[in-house]
């Protein structure tokens, strides 16, 4: 008797055909998910939510594109957060972590605490589920994001520490977050007698102290090296720069250590040692970073079964005003109140303790470790996460100011890039007198620069200063010149000549 198979759906084969149907569909969300940014923008509601609605157009509701895969979410969701965590860190200036990285580390660890335990109780109690079950859910709940909290900020800037305790909460939690969450799935599957807590506590203290200090290594080993390597080109520092981060991760998760907190803090340090082509850098790595926030939420709008979510309603409901009116709460209270942080701006951070991407990519955990009985908790989540950031996002500016901790002056740094430069109207030009350039020896002065072209830096020697009209140009200088975009091309007609001239060209005027 011939052995009999259980019957597979055919896997279609890889042709040129299929991808190129696969780049447009990408392409087409990708364009549709930038152009969302501006609706985003002038609603208040952060760009999750229109991507996740995106992911639910596309999917069994919508177009009918089908995907159910729990195990490829969970793979490609942890490579979309490392490169949303690498941006982080590249992109956070230490100086507005500095005050607020003490708080924030207590309240991504122990404040994680606190809530896993408040909704495992409530968990408990109101669906009565299993206490290993319980603080699982707890756990996957407890983790949020600062993302989806800046982006309705934007127009209402908040006091600087409480936007860096928020900032670094939300690059920090996830690595303690998820060992949580493996570690209690682990045990929930019931093969083996569970572990004490305390046994928890120290394995996951010594993964997050091994991450950090691979994440250190690789930050100030890769800052080192490019500072000497000194490449010629800002794309392949910024290549190096994300590879460097990456590294840290595979390296931190390697060694059985906290991947996650690992390319944050290697992002931390490459971003703030003063690596060559810094703006291009963090320019390429924000690409990176909303490149990887789109195709994560636009696939977890894809996992999603409209058709299961109302069944989980009422329960995400129970569970969300437990964590936004008495975990968060109650987690901010105990964390922030030895640091002396006023009433006024723990209200605050416990209303803007936002839930995003990471709860309902850990909500997959379950499923692929192979808890029985866990199918459900990704449709709680991923509605506990639309509901409540449905109510609380709209409200954060109102919360802002009704609570005193709104800013009326947005001092922000601001990087010399393209978009900028073109809505203020100007340009940029870098320029370097050559060792036969006969802009040797002339002053600022006699230049005669057209109107709305200036000199504004000289770097010499190796060293930068601001000239005056009486500074004389000197053969290898480099010189910034800022002018309008109308002014633009006289300038360089004007410094060519001069080059070429010298003070025979000062005879011939610019035009105004």
């Amino acid at each position: 008797m011939e052995a009999t198979h259980d019957l597979v759906p055919p896997v279609p084969p890889v042709t040129i055909h299929l991808l190129n149907q696969s780049l447009l569909i990408g392409a087409v969300v990708v364009l549709v998910a930038i152009a969302a940014v501006r609706l985003s923008l002038t609603s208040g509601l952060p760009s999750l939510l229109l991507y996740l609605g995106l992911g639910l157009a596309l999917g069994e509701a919508g177009l009918g594109v089908r995907f159910d895969s729990e195990e490829l979410t969970q793979v490609l969701g942890y490579s979309a957060l490392v490169l949303i965590l690498a941006e982080g860190g590249l992109t956070t200036r230490w100086s507005t972590l500095r005050t607020a990285m003490a708080p924030a580390a207590v309240l991504s660890t122990v404040g994680v605490v606190v809530s896993v335990g408040v909704v495992a109780v409530a968990s408990r109690v109101l669906l009565d589920l299993p206490w290993t079950v319980a603080l699982l859910v707890g756990a996957v709940l407890s983790s949020t994001d600062a993302a989806a909290v800046f982006s309705v900020l934007r127009r209402v800037p908040i006091h600087p520490r409480i936007a860096g305790v928020l900032e670094a909460e939300s690059g920090m939690n996830d690595a303690p977050v998820v060992l949580l969450v493996v570690a209690l799935a682990d045990q929930a599957k019931g093969d083996h007698a569970p572990a004490a807590w305390y046994a928890l506590v120290g394995l996951a203290a010594f993964e997050l102290a091994l991450g950090a200090a691979v994440g250190l290594a690789v930050g100030f080993a890769g800052a080192w090296g490019l500072r000497r390597l000194q490449l010629p080109s800002s794309a392949l520092s910024s290549l190096a720069v994300i590879a460097l981060a990456v590294a840290a991760y595979a390296a931190g998760a390697t060694v059985h250590g906290s991947g996650f907190l690992a390319v944050y803090v290697a992002g931390l340090v490459l971003g703030n040692a003063g690596v060559p082509h810094q703006v291009a850098v963090r320019g390429f790595a924000q690409s990176l970073g909303w490149l990887a926030q789109i195709g994560l939420f636009v696939l977890l709008g894809l996992l999603a079964a409209p058709s299961r979510l109302h069944e989980q309603l009422l329960a995400a409901l129970a569970l969300g005003v437990v964590l936004l009116l008495l975990a968060r709460p109650l987690s901010v209270l105990v964390t922030m109140t030895p640091f002396r942080v006023p009433w006024r701006q723990q209200a605050f951070l416990s209303w803007a303790g936002l839930r995003g991407a990471v709860p309902v990519v850990l909500a997959t955990v379950p499923v692929t470790v192979g808890v029985p009985g866990t199918e459900w908790l990704f449709d709680l989540v991923f509605v506990l996460v639309v509901v409540f950031t449905l109510v609380q996002a709209p409200t954060l500016p109102f919360m802002a100011r009704r609570l005193g901790v709104a800013h009326e002056l947005d001092s922000r740094d601001l990087d010399v890039e393209s978009a900028p430069l073109e809505q203020l109207g100007a340009e940029v030009m870098q320029v370097r007198v050559g060792h036969d350039s006969r802009l040797h020896g002339l002053e600022v002065f006699e230049l005669r620069l057209p109107r709305g072209a200036n000199i504004t830096l000289i770097v010499r020697e190796g060293k930068s200063f601001v000239p005056t009209d009486r500074t004389a140009l000197r053969r290898d200088d480099q010189l910034l010149v800022v002018t309008t975009q109308a002014a633009r091309r006289e300038a360089q007609r004007r410094l060519r000549a001069l080059s070429l001239g010298g003070r025979l060209a000062l005879w011939s005027k610019p035009r105004p």
